[in-house]
């Protein structure tokens, strides 16, 4: 591959008229097919949704496993100093911006949605302990620790490292087809096979992106509902995501330098004073000393959690229905269809970074956070139901969406709180979408750093459109199974992905190791020439 090919996608914003439309009829085939026909589509979402959490929950568990252990060792490996970029390059973004956005895009809406509601279903129903128990707290924690820490983050910096590497090391296009080029050669990777490639990612993207615009929708119209009556229903959500796309459209043409980062360092800014408003307002000790004790606990666990796939079939017994199946591993497959989306977007925003600060940002620090976060909000909620405050449990298991508000129920500012809680939810809304019609933009243009604006609106109307459809056909189950659907095929790719990635990248390292060598050798040749001369010259 030249040069003038490697860097084409670069700086050139032509749509890749292939990929565009590809990826276009398959989204709104669905969007088409659901209009059509909801009712035919939400039973087809239970039947996959069974299949596979049935017969492929082993892959899941063994793959998301092996990106966590694939980021670390390159990292602590002798590739760790190797820089996403050219060796003089600098990062193009200060380290806080840079934490901002990608926390904002990895994350992003699941925080808020989940930030109550999971902790209080794990502690109401927990996978081993008795429920509503001290016991059943702590494995609460520890699980949802796990779900939001290293492997999540694993498989968005998997993506992101590769294709940085091949983006801003080697001059490839962003495009996730170019980075399989060491292994199915440059022909493939620029014709049909390429093609094929790049518009899964896309398709991947849009369907994961959808999924948490419809969690936001949802919550955001339970929050206007507790606060202003405005009743609920999925029209009312759809509502919400005519609005918020109309605010993310107009945030992603303003481009990457303005409208995300500026939106993405508001919402860390405001989602901190909330975390620090519930630890004042909440049971602080309480929750210090939970926040220790989880890390502690998951740390100590990991290993086992990683592969625990309940083979015996022990905990759906004890639980009711299969508990791993509808937690962890659709956990692993929600964070791979934001693999693609979230990847391309770190990728892009980590121009100049070495790898090993990458890795060990994009990871530990990350964990830490959704750890502080998760056992603020759902630590706080646990304090109440064990203490004597209960109703939390039994709200969320009616209806997931009001968990946060019902733990607001508790402290002096609910209604404050709410408020706040809701414009996170939607500035997350907004980022997040954002983010993803600036990815998919560079997918379909050749892997342009810069997408046309058009290209950018479409796939916002798209993604809304996604997003809207999804609650039409089931709402959270149809999430969770799209979750399954697109994730897997992408997750195999990944693998393909990595070892694309390490065999170009050893080839590197070798190939610097070897004029070194010769160099050497040419000077010892050289010395030893000049010692036998030297006889020579004193006579």
């Amino acid at each position: 591959m030249t040069d003038d090919q490697k860097g084409k996608g670069m700086n050139d914003n032509s749509i890749d008229k292939t990929v565009s439309i590809t990826s276009a009829v398959c989204c709104l085939a669905f969007v088409f097919m659901t209009m059509a026909s909801p009712d035919q589509v939400k039973d087809l979402f239970d039947k996959i949704f069974k299949f596979f959490i049935s017969n492929f929950g082993w892959a899941y568990m063994t793959c998301v496993a092996g990106f966590v252990v694939f980021c670390l060792a390159v990292a602590f490996s002798r590739f760790g100093n190797i820089r996403l970029g050219k060796d003089d390059e600098k990062p193009e973004f200060s380290l806080s911006a840079w934490f901002a956005m990608l926390f904002a895009a990895g994350m992003g809406i699941g925080l808020v949605f989940w930030g109550v509601a999971e902790p209080i279903y794990h502690f109401a129903g927990p996978p081993f302990a008795d429920p509503k128990t001290p016991a059943a707290a702590s494995e609460a924690m520890r699980t949802v620790v796990f779900h939001w820490g290293l492997h999540p983050w694993a498989c968005y910096a998997t993506v992101a490292l590769v294709l940085a590497y091949f983006q801003f090391r080697k001059g490839y296009p962003g495009l996730i087809s170019a980075t399989l080029t060491p292994l199915i050669g440059e022909k493939a990777a620029q014709g049909t096979t390429g093609k094929i490639i790049d518009s899964l990612a896309v398709v991947t993207t849009l369907f994961g992106v959808a999924t948490s615009l419809g969690l936001g929708a949802l919550q955001v119209t339970t929050g206007l509902d507790l606060l202003y009556g405005i009743g609920k229903g999925t029209a009312i959500s759809i509502s919400v995501i005519a609005v918020v796309t109309i605010l993310y459209i107009t945030s992603a043409v303003t481009g990457i330098n303005k409208g995300i980062r500026i939106l993405s360092n508001t919402n860390m800014i405001m989602a901190f004073g909330l975390m620090l408003l519930v630890l004042v307002l909440g049971p602080t000790r309480y929750i210090l000393n939970s926040l220790i004790e989880s890390i502690g606990n998951y740390l100590q666990n990991i290993l086992w959690l990683s592969f625990f796939v309940d083979a015996s079939g022990g905990v759906a017994k004890h639980t009711g229905y299969d508990w791993s199946g509808a937690w962890t591993v659709f956990y692993w497959a929600w964070w791979l269809t934001w693999a693609p989306f979230v990847g391309v977007f770190i990728a892009r925003i980590s121009r100049g970074r070495k790898i090993r600060e990458f890795v060990l940002g994009a990871l530990l620090a990350p964990t830490l956070l959704c750890a502080i976060w998760f056992n603020i909000l759902g630590g706080s909620a646990i304090f109440l139901e064990l203490n004597g405050t209960p109703g939390i449990a039994d709200a969320t298991f009616k209806d997931v969406t009001t968990a946060i508000f019902t733990l607001y129920n508790n402290f002096s500012m609910s209604a404050f709180l709410s408020l706040i809680s809701m414009i996170i939810v939607s500035i997350f809304f907004i980022t997040s979408a954002d983010s993803a019609t600036f990815v998919v933009g560079m997918m379909t243009s050749g892997g342009s750093l810069e997408p046309k604006t058009g290209l950018k609106v479409f796939w916002g109307l798209v993604c809304s459109s996604i997003a809207a459809m999804l609650l039409v056909a089931g709402g959270l189950k149809a999430v969770q199974t799209v979750s399954f659907v697109v994730s897997f095929p992408f997750m195999i790719l990944m693998l393909f992905m990595a070892c694309s990635f390490i065999k170009a990248i050893s080839a590197e390292t070798e190939t610097a190791r070897k004029p070194k060598k010769r160099k050497s050798t040419s000077r010892s040749t050289e010395t030893a020439a000049a010692v036998e001369a030297a006889p020579s010259l004193s006579n």
